[in-house]
């Protein structure tokens, strides 16, 4: 793809009437308030800590605050709907209160929650580690309430998607999960889509380097495109090191991700990504500056 087709992308998002610049690449920061989460699991569970962690991550630079109540890690169980909706409660509420303009996304698969987080605490995006999948509803809560929607491409469920990953080509089978689910939230009404390549989620350590290597191929459908690549396996397992120590690792590939088209970073370390994206934008701005002066 080439730089002028690139730059194409939709670079505004609509966030209830105002709008968010995708021209400079954002820092979603991550807030797991679950008990299992496999790197961050059990740390917010108490008001005190998770006001102190938001406030941190915003503080750091953190353009949207991603808040999961129901863990995604590799086997996780799934939990009632009403114990999410608990969780998402004791959370939403105290941040809400102390910050009434930040942009808030809820993870979720379930149409319900997402419906009572938009009505009940003006959440302002829905991210789907489903794509719609896990509930037929989601689309039309989407469609109702016009917030910007993450479509997240995974095989399998949190459960058994480490044992769903055969495909017989694995960028065209994404590719042709996100057109088919992108044309019918196009048709409902809804504009503001986000892409997630789902790293981690029915694909195997060399199956996630294939997409983030090949990540340019998701700007054919000209919308932004978020990479959630913080601290997971694809890092530790490789490097043979755990996930507190997979920092490092995290800021490389945020910045090959973002070299090869990433908008939105989804991060734990929100610090050391917003740095990253700095220093992406700076090299970048000389590179097309400056001009090699030939001599005769």
């Amino acid at each position: 793809m080439d730089k002028d087709t690139f730059f194409q992308k939709k670079r505004l998002l609509n966030i209830g009437g105002n709008y968010l610049d995708l021209d400079i690449p954002k820092i979603a920061g991550i807030l797991n308030v679950t008990p299992d989460s496999f790197y961050d699991g059990g740390k917010y569970l108490e008001e005190a800590q998770l006001l102190k962690q938001v406030e941190k991550m915003l503080n750091e630079g953190a353009d949207i605050i991603d808040v999961g109540a129901c863990s995604s890690r590799p086997g996780a169980k799934e939990i009632s709907i009403e114990e999410e909706y608990k969780r998402l409660s004791r959370t939403l509420s105290p941040v809400r209160k102390k910050w009434p303009e930040i942009i808030i996304s809820v993870d979720t698969t379930r149409a319900e929650i997402a419906r009572q987080v938009i009505e009940n605490f003006q959440v302002n995006m829905i991210n789907d580690i489903s794509g719609g999948i896990t509930d037929p509803e989601m689309f039309n809560v989407i469609t109702e309430f016009q917030v910007p929607y993450i479509i997240m491409h995974m095989q399998g469920t949190p459960e058994t998607m480490q044992s769903s990953t055969n495909y017989s080509d694995l960028l065209r089978e994404i590719i042709e999960f996100f057109s088919q689910q992108i044309n019918i939230l196009v048709q409902k009404g809804v504009h503001d889509i986000i892409i997630d390549p789902g790293f981690g989620f029915g694909k195997t350590l060399e199956q996630n380097y294939q997409i983030l290597c090949h990540l340019e191929v998701l700007c054919m459908f000209n919308l932004p495109v978020m990479v959630g690549v913080s601290r997971k396996s694809m890092i530790h397992r490789l490097l043979d090191i755990t996930p507190e120590e997979a920092l490092n690792g995290s800021t490389a590939l945020h910045m090959l991700a973002l070299e090869h088209g990433a908008d939105i970073l989804r991060v734990h370390d929100v610090m050391e990504a917003k740095q990253t994206t700095q220093l992406f934008q700076k090299t970048h701005a000389e590179g097309e500056n400056y001009t090699f002066q030939h001599r005769e």
